[in-house]
């Protein structure tokens, strides 16, 4: 592949050919990439903003990670921040450093990857920065969004017997890292190629994961407001606890109520892993944790995407989970480290 040195272009060259393709998507937008700084008007409806910090060696490995995937999964994670706040994403501002060993091509198959994510999720690209860096790959963005007045949805206001729900399924990113890991060993070992036939559903949480705006949607259409919610990117068990301390509750959850893909509960079992294990202490699914009070159960039930896997306690009742056996333990935060399996 032709490869074109970064200093060719100069930095403001740079940035001129990596943003040569973007688009305006939102009214909100009123000045874009160009100028000293973007203009937004939201109209009255109040403004989210998040931002978040990826590096090379901590929370991705370009070994087998590719640079498109990796634009695509940069905008993804902080879009699903604002999701979890129950608001719509709007504009992003994305910032890179980057060492020699990047070409412009490179940094280009990243930006495809950014402006995919960006089509898909009606977001705008509105500003950033490059520079370089002494060693590896450093990705900041910063999502912003809108809501309706007073609709936004903290992590601090469940109460006891509000229902525990959550989105699709869990532990999947964490057993797509984990072949990933071990396909990589093995390659560093003896040279085999990967082996990841059957395996998309799990590789594709890891490497593109999606946020969950449909179910924020849905939740406009169906006039339902989470009492609290955040999205699960540290494992449930992690992002449970977050809830519980910030609304001064408990909470009790039960394992057979726990979402699982039939793919990744299969490779756990292969792996000798606890699938359960996987969904409390894996990261990185995205998916969105909430809470909501009971007289919104007959709504919730005839969502499909949406599962009732516990409810919120009093806090001196402690945290807990009900195994298939039907044993009460405590719930535990062991913790997810971006980029490495724990388990």
């Amino acid at each position: 592949m032709e490869r074109t040195e970064i200093n060719s272009l100069g930095e403001f060259g740079l940035i001129e050919y990596l943003t040569r393709n973007n688009e305006t998507r939102n009214a909100s937008t009123l000045v874009s990439i160009g100028d000293d700084a973007a203009v937004i008007d939201h109209f009255g409806r109040q403004t989210l903003i998040t931002t978040d910090l990826l590096i090379e060696g901590i929370h991705f490995d370009l070994a087998y990670t590719p640079l498109k995937h990796l634009g695509y999964k940069s905008v993804v994670v902080n879009l699903s921040d604002i999701y979890a706040m129950n608001g719509t994403p709007t504009q992003i501002v994305i910032s890179i450093a980057f060492s020699n060993r990047f070409s412009v091509e490179a940094l280009d198959e990243f930006y495809e990857g950014v402006n995919a994510a960006c089509d898909v999720y009606g977001v705008d690209l509105v500003g950033g920065d490059t520079s370089s860096s002494q060693k590896g790959f450093i990705i900041n963005v910063t999502a912003i969004g809108e809501v309706a007045p007073d609709k936004f949805v903290t992590r601090k206001n469940a109460k006891p017997k509000d229902l525990i729900c959550v989105s699709g399924e869990l532990g999947g990113a964490f057993l797509g890292l984990t072949l990933l890991e071990r396909e990589k060993a093995v390659y560093s070992q003896t040279g085999a190629q990967p082996d990841l036939e059957g395996m998309a559903v799990i590789v594709g949480r890891i490497l593109k994961p999606e946020a969950r705006k449909d179910i924020v949607q849905w939740f406009l259409e169906n006039e339902v407001l989470p009492t609290s919610m955040i999205d699960v990117s540290d494992g449930l068990s992690s992002d449970l606890l977050h809830l519980c301390k910030q609304s001064g509750t408990g909470c009790l959850l039960y394992e057979d109520k726990l979402p699982f893909n039939e793919e990744a509960k299969q490779f756990a079992y292969k792996l000798k892993l606890d699938p359960t294990a996987c969904a409390l202490s894996g990261g990185e699914d995205y998916e969105l944790l909430f809470t909501i009070s009971q007289s919104d159960y007959e709504k919730i039930r005839t969502n499909n995407a949406i599962s009732v896997i516990g409810y919120m306690t009093e806090a001196e009742e402690g945290k807990h989970i009900i195994t298939h056996g039907g044993n009460k333990h405590e719930l535990i935060a062991q913790g997810w480290n971006h980029g490495k399996s724990v388990i």
